[in-house]
């Protein structure tokens, strides 16, 4: 409701409901296949199908294990980036959107989550990230990268796509036309 009372209409209401929605499913979704990972992966290699194998790894750096030693600034850095795009999903009035900031919030927190929680050299936030979703032909990554990647790419297609109209069409200027 704006301050004279009218409330919006549908098409521009903030979605924070699907936006914590698909953010929790998300981090939930990647710790679980981690933890899955860590227990089972161990034991050995899982070849799927064509060049896809399951290959337990820890990355302590950045992308693509890069930055190795730099885990604990990356964390950081990755933490007040998540706080601004909470606050943009929470107020985000396009459906794509909210799931976009969603899935990149939900992967941005489960390798923080790692940092903070697997082993590692004892300091805060020096944990490393499990990767194991191994294609042979690309770095090692896991489900929360996924979902930094694909949130990055609806995030670009929905600034392209043109914002719905704020105000029904008016239809009687058409009518008086016509007669």
């Amino acid at each position: 409701m704006d301050p004279t009372g009218a409330t919006a209409p549908p098409s521009r209401r903030p979605h924070p409901l699907l936006f914590l929605a698909v953010a929790a499913g998300w981090l939930a979704l990647d710790q679980l296949t981690k933890s899955w990972a860590v227990s089972r992966l161990p034991e050995g290699d899982i070849d799927v199908v064509w060049t896809l194998r399951l290959r337990l790894t820890f990355n302590s750096g950045a992308s693509f294990s890069m930055g190795d030693g730099y885990g604990r600034w990356i964390a950081l850095v990755a933490l007040v980036i998540v706080v601004v795009l909470v606050w943009q999903g929470l107020k985000s009035t396009s459906r794509l959107t909210a799931v976009a900031l969603a899935l990149i919030v939900g992967g941005a927190l489960g390798n923080v989550i790692d940092r903070a929680l697997r082993s590692g050299n004892g300091h805060l936030l020096g944990g490393a990230v499990v990767d194991f979703i191994d294609l042979r032909w690309w770095p090692v990554f896991n489900v929360a990268d996924m979902g930094v990647v694909v949130g990055a790419v609806l995030l670009v297609v929905s600034s392209l796509l043109p914002e719905p109209d704020e105000s029904p069409p008016d239809t009687s200027a058409g009518a008086a036309d016509e007669a």
